[in-house]
């Protein structure tokens, strides 16, 4: 008879390849997509900030109101992760690999808004569909799901991060639109992997205004919003720093030290759970915390040429990530669970946290970069390159400060 933690294993990368065709397509359309679209177009970054408040203003509105049709399928999860696989597929392609034949800001807001509604939607099932999952396999069953889950979505950041270098380095004319069609077949591939895992969660749920009175699905909302910002904007800002901050290509440079950001956050999972095993996910989130902080604080003091130095951040920094992209998902989950609260409208609200930092990051820190003076493939003026790394580190610093301030003031019951 095959045991349960044979079972587990067994299931299990599944979701590690889906969670990183995700993450494929998630965070790295805010590191490539704005860079690509100033430079291939000319397109202003206070502009292209805009764009992608205005996109995820549309995630505002459509995050529960996906989650809730996701509570709904009634057995039709799997074609409908099938059909939004292929048309996150479409509308990446069309995003890095179709000329623009109307305005380009206008076909970057199309592109991103069809892809970004197809990622959403698979998102919220997913994260559905792993409480179900978890919930069978008893009390560790959540973290253990979410160390797969998590380590297979940073290993897919990793690859989307190092693709365009190495597509580059091969001489290729059009290195994104490689990118985009790399990026489909494994969405593809992904979604053929996990077709018959989708089994939707039964279980008697209570209303969601009941369910949002709940003071900790409220305080653990508000924690994702305030601990996603600082990676959100430090993410948006990255290639930019590189290249001119620390005067290097940031296609050859950054997009290795980008992927050492996130080996380092995937290889650093089962050490934070297994700390987490001896003092528990809340000291465990801290610490993780106050890494990142540091990470952040050093920041500040670089300048042209320190890559060595950014290199050891960057290693520091995806080590902390490691820790928050493992626990709160499943504190968040297990929550939903306790309450009984209906799973894809409670990850449509947590979709929601989570993309509102990556939005606000992008509509603010682009525009005030803009506003500094700051231009891209130009010399810029010290003040300029200082308000880029104030940006790019300082914001970020003090956002985690915060979220540190709020995590130590939260009770999480007898999950910390």
């Amino acid at each position: 008879m095959t045991s349960t933690a044979a079972t587990t294993t067994a299931r299990f990368p599944q979701f590690s390849l889906f969670a990183g065709m995700l993450a494929f397509a998630g965070l790295p359309l805010y590191i490539h997509a704005p860079k690509f679209f100033a430079d291939e177009y000319g397109v202003s970054l206070s502009l292209l900030g805009v764009a992608l408040l205005a996109v995820r203003g549309l995630d505002f509105i459509q995050d529960p109101a996906l989650g809730w049709v996701a509570d709904r399928l009634n057995g039709w999860q799997a074609p409908a992760a099938v059909l939004a696989a292929v048309t996150m597929a479409v509308g990446m392609v069309a995003l890095f690999a179709v000329p623009a034949f109307i305005s380009p800001i206008w076909w970057f807001v199309i592109c991103l808004a069809v892809l970004f509604t197809a990622y959403s939607f698979l998102t919220i099932l997913f994260y559905a569909q792993g409480i179900a999952t978890a919930s069978r396999y008893g009390p560790r069953g959540h973290k253990t799901l979410a160390a797969w889950r998590e380590g297979g979505a940073l290993l897919g950041v990793c690859l989307a991060a190092a693709l365009p270098s190495v597509l580059q380095g091969f001489g290729l004319s059009a290195p994104m639109a490689f990118f985009a069609y790399i990026f489909a077949a494994i969405a593809l591939l992904a979604a053929a992997a996990m077709y018959f895992d989708w089994t939707g969660v039964a279980s008697e749920a209570a209303p969601v205004w009941q369910a949002l009175r709940d003071r900790g699905i409220r305080r653990l909302m508000i924690l994702g919003v305030l601990n996603s910002a600082p990676v959100a904007v430090s993410s948006t800002l990255f290639l930019f720093f590189v290249a001119d901050r620390l005067g290097y290509d940031s296609d050859a440079v950054g997009g290795p030290l980008f992927v050492v950001f996130f080996l380092c956050a995937a290889a650093s999972v089962p050490a934070w759970s297994a700390l987490a095993d001896r003092i528990g996910m809340k000291k465990t989130l801290l610490s993780g915390m106050g890494l990142s902080i540091a990470a952040f604080a050093w920041a500040l003091g670089l300048g042209e040429g320190d890559v060595i130095a950014f290199g050891i951040i960057c290693a520091l920094s995806g080590a902390a990530l490691g820790a928050d992209m493992t626990f709160l998902p499943a504190l968040f989950a297990r929550r939903v669970e306790e309450i009984r609260m209906p799973a894809g409208l409670g990850f449509g609200l947590w979709n929601f946290c989570a993309k509102l930092s990556l939005a606000v990051a992008a509509a603010t820190v682009l525009p005030a970069l803009d506003i500094s003076g700051f231009e891209t493939g130009v010399q810029n003026t010290p003040e300029a390159l200082w308000s880029l790394t104030l940006l790019y580190a300082g914001l970020p610093c003090l956002l985690k400060i915060i979220a540190f301030s709020f995590l130590a003031r939260t009770n999480l019951g007898g999950h910390s």
